[in-house]
C-alpha cells in the first residue's frame, strides 16, 4: 500500500472535503456543520498562509485517501504552550470515510505514509501533534507510530494532548510493526513525489 500526496485545492477540492469533514468520525475536525463554502474559505487560507499546508494522500487507484496538514509549530498557537526548537514541524490528519468493509491496518499505512513524508522535509527532526485529549482512537495510533505523549495543553480551540515524535522513534516503532524500510526512500533525500513544501 502506498500514497502519494497533492496539494489541495481549495476550490476544486471543496465539495471532496466537505464530505470528509461533516461525518460524525470526524467530529473533532471541528467542522461538522460547516458548507462548501465555509471549506473554501478555511482552506484558502491555510494555503495563503506560507506556513501552513493542506495535501491529499491519493491511494494506488488514484482516490483520494485522506487530508493531511503541515504547519509550522512557531508560527500556530502552540508557541504559547511549549519550547519549540528547530526541526520541529507540526501536523494533522483526516482520513477519509471507508468506501466498502475497512481494511486492517489501513489507517496505520496512512499515518506511516504521512511520517515518512515529513521526515524526508530537508531540517525535520520531530513531528509535533496536539489532537483533541478526548480523541482516544488518534492517541493510540499516535503512541503505535511513535508519538510520545508530553502532556494537554490548551489551546483556543480545545484541550489538547500535546505529543512528539523524533525521527529515532519513528523509525523504531516501524521496525516494530515489521516494516524496517522507510517506503524505500532515504529519510535525508529531498521529496520527489507530489508537492515540494
Amino acid at each position: 500500500m502506498s500514497f502519494t500526496f497533492r496539494c489541495v485545492d481549495a476550490v476544486a477540492d471543496a465539495p471532496l472535503l466537505h464530505s470528509w469533514v461533516t461525518q460524525p468520525y470526524a467530529s473533532f475536525w471541528g467542522m461538522l456543520t460547516s458548507t462548501v463554502d465555509g471549506v473554501v474559505e478555511e482552506y484558502s487560507r491555510i494555503q495563503a498562509t506560507g506556513h501552513h499546508h493542506a495535501l491529499l494522500g491519493i491511494n494506488d487507484d488514484s482516490v483520494p485517501a485522506f487530508l493531511m496538514e503541515e504547519y509550522l509549530p512557531a508560527a500556530s498557537p502552540l508557541a504559547a504552550v511549549y519550547a519549540v526548537q528547530k526541526g520541529d514541524i507540526g501536523m494533522h490528519l483526516l482520513v477519509a470515510p471507508p468506501s466498502g468493509d475497512p481494511q486492517p491496518g489501513y489507517t496505520a499505512a496512512v499515518m506511516d505514509a504521512v511520517l515518512g513524508r515529513l521526515f524526508e522535509k530537508p531540517g525535520v527532526e520531530r513531528v509535533v501533534v496536539e489532537p483533541d485529549a478526548r480523541n482516544a482512537k488518534i492517541h493510540v495510533l499516535n503512541e503505535r507510530l511513535g508519538f510520545r505523549p508530553a502532556g494537554v495543553v490548551t489551546l483556543p480551540d480545545k484541550e489538547a494532548l500535546l505529543s512528539f515524535c523524533t525521527r529515532q522513534d519513528y523509525l523504531a516503532a516501524r521496525a516494530a510493526l515489521g516494516h524496517p524500510q522507510v517506503h524505500s526512500h532515504d529519510l535525508s533525500a529531498p521529496i520527489h513525489q507530489g508537492a515540494s513544501l
